[in-house]
């Protein structure tokens, strides 16, 4: 996050808008300056919660975005596709199914593999530990909205 004032400066502590109580009324002035640059924080927070699990933004270029992102045990990302970017996804730990088009791999701690632009394909754990993720965005556009879903486990549509 980039500030201007020292003040803005004091209220941005690791990612997260803190402010003494009487100077809460700037808090508006550092939301209205992330709008205008149009970041995700003026409506994501950095870690978010979905229904398989969590995600967290580690960080964010002009054509790229990583995100560390953790699946429950027993518990799957919905089948989808993506019109903007490609994936690349490496284990950091436990064991995750991965289908990617009509291809499904099992891949292990330190293992990687690549979704293109495009292709349909699901990220699932059905083991008894929890299972997470790096993931390698790049594209275009990394809106969240650029998902499209063949089928999700909790019902979400696009």
């Amino acid at each position: 996050l980039h500030v201007r004032s020292r003040r803005q400066r004091q209220m941005c502590i690791r990612d997260r808008l803190v402010a003494d109580r009487s100077q809460s009324q700037h808090v508006k002035n550092i939301v209205n300056q992330l709008q205008t640059q149009q970041r995700e924080e003026c409506v994501l927070h950095r870690k978010v919660s979905r229904p398989w699990g969590w995600y967290d933004t580690i960080h964010a270029g002009e054509r790229f975005k990583v995100k560390r992102i953790h699946v429950n045990p027993g518990a799957s990302l919905s089948l989808q596709s993506h019109k903007h970017r490609t994936e690349h996804w490496v284990v950091a730990k436990g064991i995750a199914q991965v289908i990617c088009g009509d291809t499904t791999i099992t891949l292990y701690e330190n293992e990687s593999t690549y979704i293109p632009l495009g292709q349909v394909h699901r990220l699932s754990n059905s083991n008894h530990e929890v299972l997470e993720i790096i993931e390698v965005q790049l594209g275009d556009y990394l809106g969240e909205d650029d998902i499209i879903r063949y089928d999700d486990t909790y019902g979400r549509k696009d």
